[in-house]
């Protein structure tokens, strides 16, 4: 199991690290939610990764509230944190924040995978 760090207001987060052996040792069930624009998302996303803009998690909150971690990042980390706080402030427990975001990802040499052109459009 990941060991999960907690920033001072409580939102969980983790590292690049971490979730590279989230994914790869496929033991923890998860969900990858990117929440950049679809502009972004076109740029690349982090394999596995679901398209969920950050202006439309309140619209599915609902479905957010199902029981499992699902981890969210952005570009740098901060609006992914938002959304963590956000959900934390909604009663939803099980956010995580990828701290540093897909920049960091990128930069300790983890893949990023070109979009499928579906994702980016659902995205829009």
């Amino acid at each position: 199991m990941t060991n999960i760090g907690e920033t001072m207001n409580g939102i969980q987060e983790i590292n690049a690290s971490q979730l590279s052996d989230m994914i790869g040792n496929g033991a923890e069930s998860f969900r990858l939610i990117d929440v950049r624009s679809a502009n972004e998302m076109a740029q690349g996303m982090l394999p596995g990764a679901e398209a969920m803009p950050m202006h439309l998690v309140p619209l599915r909150l609902e479905a957010l509230r199902q029981p499992g971690k699902i981890v969210f990042y952005c570009r740098t980390g901060a609006r992914s944190a938002q959304v963590c706080a956000f959900l934390q402030q909604q009663g939803v427990d099980h956010a995580i924040n990828l701290q540093g975001g897909i920049v960091d990802w990128y930069r300790q040499g983890y893949p990023i995978e070109s979009p499928e052109a579906g994702v980016v459009a659902a995205a829009r």
